[in-house]
């Protein structure tokens, strides 16, 4: 039997999805957004990186992360510093490093109940599939 791929694909999209809105929802009790989470987790794994290199990691337009990171810089949560030419250069601060840690103490919940369905050898097998698809991206 062939697998049917648009509903392959359909259901990674809902799978994501969901994944988004509840991690969006349990965030927003810290009063962050997953959008502005993933931005912290970016800037946490690549210090000083620039906007186009935090773009790229967070699945966002060069504009879309420089309107984000100034969102950002304005709550206190990264700083950004002049880097060589037009480039700046994005760190976290103390309330960044506070909020990316609360967030990962939120997530640890949410996402052990996004896949509950599924058992360890399930889930193993998922994590490798989905790297084995993107591992050229």
């Amino acid at each position: 039997m062939t697998t049917d791929l648009e509903a392959l694909g359909q259901a990674i999209k809902r799978a994501q999805y969901r994944n988004h809105r509840t991690m969006d929802a349990a965030l927003r009790e810290i009063g962050i957004s997953l959008v502005q989470w993933d931005a912290l987790r970016a800037i946490e794994r690549m210090p000083g990186a620039s906007g186009h290199d935090l773009a790229v990691a967070t699945f966002q337009s060069d504009q879309a992360f420089g309107t984000l990171a100034g969102r950002l810089v304005d709550r206190g949560l990264i700083a950004r510093t002049a880097g060589l030419g037009r480039r700046f250069e994005h760190t976290l601060t103390e309330s960044g490093h506070t909020a990316l840690a609360e967030g990962r103490q939120l997530s640890i919940g949410v996402l052990h109940d996004l896949f509950a369905p599924l058992d360890e050898a399930q889930r193993a097998e998922l994590l490798r599939a989905l790297r084995d698809l993107t591992a050229d991206a």
